[in-house]
């Protein structure tokens, strides 16, 4: 059996729990998606653009462009399209993620990151991986927070619940 490298194994399953998520937003529809709320953002979709916007961030970098470069790139502003739409975009970039990931990239290269809120720093690409995965974990729960505060149930993402999920 081929293994995987586990930082691929890992992106999976943030494509996975996202579309758990998106997938529940979508059931919940633009009116819950929009509405304004006094939380950590000021609306669900406030939170999904700014994952949107920092998955892409990351793709640059991953993809060999600097620190800097990447956060000049004009960033998309999603959160004033419907969840449908958003769900779209999302496919399509860790479409691109897959393929990066997958054919054109050694995760195990170090590189140096130049961040400008905390300066140099080695890191693999790998570590860039688990660093996005994470940053979703982090917004995923920010996400179901809301949703409770607004008096909604949101859905299972753990990563437990993606080892035993049917994927097919």
């Amino acid at each position: 059996m081929t293994r995987t490298h586990h930082a691929i194994e890992m992106f999976d399953y943030h494509i996975w729990a996202n579309k758990t998520l998106f997938n529940r937003l979508v059931e919940l529809q633009n009116d819950v998606y929009h509405q304004e709320i006094q939380s950590v953002f000021p609306s669900i979709s406030k939170v999904v653009s700014h994952m949107y916007i920092v998955d892409q961030l990351w793709f640059h970098i991953i993809s060999g462009v600097s620190m800097s470069e990447a956060l000049e790139i004009e960033k998309v502003e999603t959160d004033t399209r419907s969840i449908e739409k958003i769900v779209l975009m999302f496919q399509e970039l860790y479409d691109r993620y897959r393929d990066l990931l997958n054919n054109q990239v050694d995760l195990d290269e170090v590189v140096v990151l130049d961040t400008p809120w905390a300066g140099r720093r080695e890191t693999s690409l790998s570590e860039m991986v688990m660093h996005l995965v994470t940053h979703g974990s982090y917004h995923r729960g920010n996400i179901t927070a809301m949703l409770r505060q607004m008096g909604h149930p949101s859905v299972t993402t753990d990563l437990t619940s993606y080892w035993y999920a049917d994927r097919t």
